[in-house]
């Protein structure tokens, strides 16, 4: 497939008429292009073919980046590089927005295009109007052949290009092989759900190796279910299983936006995390405004946010909307996710007697959700996308519950599961086996339906697993996790919380977002200047960038697991403090109340408490520190025996100490 508006040889590209490329650039671009454009082609097309003259190799305009839809400027591989040159026509300075966006799409490249995986890749910022190049190509501090961007003014293009040259030692990239490689994408949640909303398919912006668990194909079981229950007029629940970080959400949206607005369908993405509904909402509706700008339909953010609002809907809204309206609902289809948090009989009942009045409600939220979809005459699909031991609040009825209200309500809804969900961590194995003789509720097993292994990190897909052995107590499995993955996926111990955040502005590269997060537990980290009673705006947090003091960049607000569920960061810091603590019984969990510790004896609170941690600490998809501070012997609040156990153990793993 070709990538790029215009692509081939340098010395051929050198000997052709300006306008004779400019054409060729234009007719594959595929729309109207503004004079602004034109010129700006123009010059950098006139530009290289005097700076490039000297060299052999090949070339490609306006190279397609499949992930999110992004164009670099121009590549260029010559002998054993892979030069990526970003223009800024009639700029003098080197912006550093600018200097990300360069780095970003050298990334991409290495991280998710196969051929460039090993290769070296050369960055280059190119501002037509500089008069001066600034810096130098670094090989020692590259991680993976990847250079610190190149600020090069356009007298020095051709020098630049020949010094780096002399220090890439390495075979010569053969062009037409680099050109067929497969291009095998990570994206986050946020980039997902921007590229499936601009109706790329799951396909566009997934891996496909072999080893890993093929997204599209659980997202066909999915649809195989739901078109069979339209043309039969059946009625059928199906969960999606997976470890954290595989794509339960990612499946969920593409359910949602393959079957959004279809006539005798019609879908709706419902969740009950409110931080993560509105980070999304924000996302599509800033991308819709900037694809509509760019394809000269502009459409105000106003406007966006309402349709966006339409596809993704906080599932309590939903169910608030249903109690006052007895109609069926307009979608046919509804994907919940995170169906584990749905509260249990208990809190749903509470809050409708202290919140709306409600005094002679009696269901559970999976049951009241489930009756709104029986309200159709015909046919209903319900997705439930279900993560293991990831329920961290009090009331959350987890996947039991979910089966219970089929059982005893909904017998004539078919149920679609994977093998999976007899696992422990989902707690429903028992449930499920209770009804299996005596219920008339048919189970279908299908293992497509379970996504079994993690794409948060690209990195190395056996974080999650190591984060249950640590969690498990399992030394011995989680040292030989640990030895196993250390040399892909950093990940590093300390005291020091300014040691961390050093580590992370290190490590990250280019617009490569990292933060803190910590326990909603962690109430003794004050002296730390982490206050987790000021709340963070997720909003801000996820998506503003390195300029903003509210994003998560600025290492100053920090996120609990309630605003960084289902969401993720490429590097990240978790700050442990003594409320889940190790000790040669196991852990012990503490809240904190009044001015000390108090103990935690609820099993169900326990629970929620190790929860929380698993999903602190399977947040970041390239590496992570953890911090254990010291303690004061001053503070009895924080004294040095609630931390050093946790950190020795921690050590004792093989995690390394900075």
């Amino acid at each position: 497939m070709t990538r790029a508006y215009y692509s081939g040889s340098i010395k051929v590209f050198c000997l052709t008429p300006v306008a004779s490329v400019l054409g060729e650039i234009v007719q594959n671009c595929g729309f109207s292009i503004e004079d602004t454009q034109r010129r700006a082609w123009i010059e950098e097309i006139e530009l290289l073919q005097k700076a490039l003259s000297a060299f052999d190799g090949y070339i490609a305009f306006e190279y397609s980046i499949p992930r999110m839809g992004k164009r670099i400027d121009v590549v260029l591989i010559i002998d054993a590089a892979i030069f990526v040159l970003e223009f800024k026509v009639g700029e003098t300075h080197y912006r550093s927005e600018a200097l990300d966006q360069v780095f970003d799409y050298a990334l991409d490249l290495q991280y998710f295009h196969e051929t460039s995986h090993s290769q070296y890749i050369v960055p280059m910022l190119v501002p037509t109007l500089a008069t001066k190049s600034i810096g130098w190509i670094e090989l020692s501090s590259s991680i993976d052949r990847v250079v610190r961007p190149l600020r090069v003014c356009i007298s020095d293009l051709s020098n630049m290009i020949s010094m780096a040259l002399t220090e890439c030692k390495a075979p010569r990239i053969n062009p037409n092989q680099w050109e067929d490689g497969r291009y095998r994408p990570t994206p986050t949640i946020i980039e997902a759900a921007m590229a499936l909303y601009g109706k790329h398919t799951v396909l566009d912006i997934t891996r496909n190796d072999a080893g890993a668990q093929n997204l599209a194909s659980t997202s066909d079981a999915v649809f195989e279910i739901i078109n069979k229950c339209h043309e039969k007029s059946k009625k059928a629940i199906c969960f999606v299983t997976g470890v954290p970080g595989a794509g339960k959400t990612l499946v969920g949206l593409n359910t949602a936006t393959k079957y959004a607005g279809r006539d005798g369908y019609n879908s709706v993405f419902l969740s009950g995390n409110g931080p993560l509904v509105s980070v999304l909402r924000e996302a599509l509706a800033r991308d819709e405004v900037a694809r509509m700008k760019k394809e000269k339909t502009p459409i105000d953010k106003k406007a966006a946010r309402s349709r966006v609002s339409l596809f993704i809907q906080n599932v309590h809204h939903f169910r608030d909307e249903y109690i006052k309206d007895e109609k069926a609902p307009y979608e046919h289809i509804a994907l919940f996710d995170e169906a584990q948090r749905a509260w249990n009989a208990e809190q749903t009942i509470n809050f409708m007697k202290t919140k709306k009045n409600l005094l002679g409600f009696t269901q559970s939220e999976p049951e009241y959700l489930i009756s709104c979809m029986d309200r159709h005459s015909d046919w209903a699909t319900i997705v439930c996308l279900v993560g293991g031991g990831q329920e961290i609040n009090t009331g959350e009825a987890g996947i039991a519950e979910w089966i219970n209200s089929i059982n005893r309500s909904f017998p004539h809804w078919e149920v679609f599961l994977s093998p999976n969900l007899h696992d422990a961590e989902y707690n429903v194995a028992s449930t499920i086996a209770q009804y299996a003789e005596e219920s008339p509720v048919r189970y279908n097993y299908n293992p497509s339906l379970h996504l079994s292994v993690s794409m948060r990190s690209y990195r190395s897909e056996s974080v999650s697993r190591l984060v249950k052995e640590i969690l498990d107590l399992d030394i011995a499995r989680a040292s030989k996790t640990f030895k196993d993955i250390s040399s892909d996926f950093p990940f590093v111990l300390t005291r020091n919380l300014d040691s961390a955040k050093k580590w992370l502005r290190e490590k990250a590269r280019g617009t490569e977002r990292y933060g803190i997060v910590v326990s909603s537990q962690a109430q003794r980290l004050k002296p730390h200047a982490i206050d987790i009673r000021t709340p963070v705006d997720p909003v801000h947090w996820f998506l503003d960038g390195k300029e903003d003091i509210r994003s998560s960049y600025y290492l100053e607000d920090v996120a609990t697991e309630f605003q960084i569920q289902g969401l993720e960061l490429d590097w990240s810091c978790v700050v442990w403090d003594a409320d889940f603590r190790y000790t040669e019984n196991g852990w012990t969990n503490y809240s904190f109340i009044g001015c000390k510790w108090n103990n935690i004896k609820k099993t169900e609170r326990k629970q929620y408490q190790k929860n929380a941690y698993r999903v602190l600490l399977t947040r970041a998809r390239q590496g992570m520190v953890i911090v254990v501070p010291s303690g004061d012997p001053n503070d009895p609040t924080r004294a040095s025996e609630y931390y050093d156990p946790t950190f020795a153990y921690l050590k004792s793993i093989g995690i390394p100490v900075i």
